[in-house]
């Protein structure tokens, strides 16, 4: 039976990789980037299963509903690779485990591409490639494209690599828990994440005034009083300095945002946040959310509440 085993080799596995770069080259807005992520899996299909029936199975498995960010989607396809290995090896993994890995892996590592790649990496390299190039050097695009490439074509092998063995561990121990310990670990990063930036993302602003209280001299900038010239906007300036934006007029205003963002900053972005995720969870339709919350921003916006 051990003689008979099939086996991934090295080159395939690079074979999945080098495709894995295309994932989003036929994003969908119905499956989204299920037919990049089935392109990839393509010559481990053909290796891992002889029959035709077989290969169109697995086609048919891979072409479900995925989506995640294209980096760290690696050891996605790592994990896969190696559930489809020991599958084919007569292992007892259904499609719906092996759907159920991805879906469980693609949604918490897409909150930590984002920041990892296009907020932190990018921008340092092309900061970087930008003050050689202002010196006219040819050098400065040519180090951002290199250096670029290099480290996500480097991040995309490892990655996979590593998903591929630790997949091999879950295969082998489908009853221990081990998928649960590492979607758990994942979930749990990927919501830090994703809390982290909705400040962010997510911006609210409730404009209805709480209270106008007329502010005593001294408490604000007297804008008639102002010496003439430089001296008054050098007082101007040490006023607003010292005291703030309440400075800038004799009647103190209070919103109701100013009120939220005392008590907590960022409260009404959280509570939207939340509540989206409550909806989603009940299966409501993400385009019915979109469009409600179209219609509430406008809605505000006309009342004069938003």
């Amino acid at each position: 039976m051990a003689e008979n085993k099939v086996q991934l080799t090295k080159s395939d596995r690079q074979k999945v990789c080098f495709r894995h770069q295309f994932l989003q080259g036929s994003w969908n807005y119905e499956r989204m980037q299920n037919g990049g992520w089935c392109f990839a899996m393509i010559p481990a299909i053909k290796k891992l299963y002889t029959d035709k029936d077989d290969q169109i199975a697995a086609l048919k498995r891979h072409l479900e509903f995925y989506n995640t960010h294209p980096y760290v989607s690696a050891p996605v396809i790592g994990v896969t690779l190696a559930l489809e290995e020991e599958r084919a090896n007569g292992a007892p993994i259904d499609d719906v485990a092996i759907q159920g890995v991805k879906v469980g892996m693609m949604g918490p590592l897409a909150g930590v591409g984002d920041p990892a790649f296009w907020f932190t990496l990018r921008p340092i390299l092309g900061a970087l490639g930008a003050s050689i190039a202002l010196s006219g050097s040819i050098m400065g695009p040519l180090l951002f494209f290199f250096a670029w490439n290099i480290i996500r074509y480097a991040f995309l092998w490892y990655t996979q690599e590593f998903g591929y063995k630790v997949g091999s561990s879950i295969a082998k121990d489908l009853s221990g828990g081990l998928m649960g310990k590492v979607t758990e670990g994942a979930s749990i990063l990927g919501m830090f994440i994703i809390g982290s930036l909705v400040e962010r993302w997510v911006s609210i602003s409730f404009t209805p005034i709480v209270s106008q209280i007329t502010q005593s001299e001294g408490a604000y900038i007297d804008w008639a009083n102002l010496p003439a010239g430089s001296e008054g906007v050098k007082e101007a300036l040490t006023a607003y300095s010292s005291i703030g934006a309440t400075a800038l007029d004799p009647v103190k205003t209070t919103t109701l945002q100013a009120n939220l963002d005392q008590l907590i900053p960022g409260l009404a972005a959280v509570g939207l946040t939340l509540l989206v995720c409550k909806l989603l969870k009940k299966k409501v339709s993400p385009i019915v959310i979109i469009l409600a919350l179209f219609a509430v921003g406008i809605v505000g916006r006309l009342l004069g509440f938003m």
